[in-house]
């Protein structure tokens, strides 16, 4: 069969997917599931008289996922890759990051939800794929803008730019430098001459200084140091983080065993979301977090992997934003929970509890191997 780009493909059966690409993403949505339920267990006792809350919630999630993953593998990928739908795309992502700060739900002082009857939907969470696939299209079509600056790159850059600021206004610092590591990432994959990381090195580091001198005392200035020492105001700005490393520090090297974690239990806040590695590490200790990034080193690998073999560039490009995305979201979490930088919400791949991402990046994965699949490639 051919796409509708030309491209000449071959049709998609399950019995030819990238069979340990999909044992990784489906052991570690399913251990992702067990955790959730461990980490939120008391919370979820404290907040609505049952155990099974977060557990039922997300075992919901979890089968969308599934079946979402099944639609990226069965669907061919050049369907996401035209123009209508990557200008679409980035056009609905743009209404709803415009929406969340107008209409959307106010939690903990950030206001990044909407809720639309029991839906709720994380319009920052969509802006990365609406992205990736604006990039995927834009590079794709045409390689040769890429290489050029005011026609190719600077457009990609002021719309990074724009919806980076939509987010921090949210606020969620985490999910805007994953956005612009996603953006500049994908431009450097489709050919982008790597003088222009210096600038805009010089630009970030202007911004930083800036605020630095300009507002010192300000919330952002406040938030942005207070991992340096977390112990300093630990029972304010630090709490999270300390509590953090306190469930770290507990685990040892195997970990007071599964269900055991004393930080979950109403000490560590919402465990089971942005800082479910730290129950991970107190549970099962160094040697499981070992376990689980070496998880991710593989699936990393595989999709780079993917992208390297793609049949297109389309396929590369879409490969290549896939695996940055999750490469990146991994690293920030570690970062946050270890207080290697500011504490803001970033959510584990696979593992956090959260619907959107659950699902996006299930879906994420079933386009991998459909990539995959069309290369020819196990």
């Amino acid at each position: 069969m051919r796409s509708k780009f030309g491209e000449k493909v071959e049709q998609v059966t399950l019995r030819s997917v990238d069979f340990p690409l999909l044992m990784i993403v489906l052991a570690m949505a399913f251990f992702g599931l067990i955790m959730v339920f461990s980490a939120s267990y008391y919370y979820s006792i404290s907040k609505f008289d049952t155990p099974f809350y977060y557990l039922i919630r997300d075992g919901i999630w979890l089968v969308a996922g599934l079946i979402l993953l099944l639609g990226g593998i069965l669907f061919d990928y050049h369907i996401y890759c035209n123009k209508y739908c990557a200008i679409g795309a980035i056009v609905v992502c743009f209404l709803l990051l415009i929406a969340v700060l107008v209409i959307g739900k106010e939690v903990n002082g950030a206001q990044r939800w909407i809720e639309v009857g029991p839906i709720t939907i994380m319009p920052g969470e969509l802006a990365k794929l609406g992205l990736i696939l604006f990039i995927t299209w834009f590079y794709g079509s045409k390689r040769e803008r890429s290489r050029h600056l005011f026609t190719g790159l600077l457009p990609v850059f002021l719309l990074m730019a724009l919806f980076a600021a939509l987010i921090v206004k949210q606020p969620n610092l985490s999910t805007a430098i994953t956005v612009c590591g996603i953006v500049v990432a994908m431009q450097l994959v489709a050919g982008m001459n790597w003088g222009y990381i210096g600038f805009l090195g010089a630009l970030g580091a202007a911004g930083i200084g800036g605020l630095f001198t300009f507002a010192a005392d300000s919330y952002w200035v406040s938030r942005i140091t207070s991992f340096l020492d977390p112990f300093a105001d630990a029972a304010g700005e630090g709490y999270q983080v300390v509590q953090s490393l306190l469930a770290l520090g507990s685990g040892g090297l195997f970990g007071v065993g599964i269900g055991k974690s004393v930080q979950k239990s109403l000490y560590l806040p919402e465990p089971q979301n942005d800082f479910i590695l730290a129950i991970i590490g107190e549970e099962l200790g160094f040697v499981g977090i070992m376990l689980l990034l070496l998880g991710y080193c593989f699936l990393i690998w595989r999709g780079a992997k993917i992208a390297l073999n793609a049949p297109d560039q389309y396929g590369m490009l879409l490969a290549s934003g896939i695996i940055l995305m999750i490469a990146i979201q991994v690293i920030l979490n570690i970062a946050v929970v270890t207080s290697s930088m500011p504490p803001t919400g970033i959510n584990l791949p696979f593992i956090s509890y959260g619907g959107n991402a659950l699902m996006m990046f299930m879906f994420s994965a079933g386009v991998l191997l459909n990539i995959s699949r069309q290369a020819g490639k196990s």
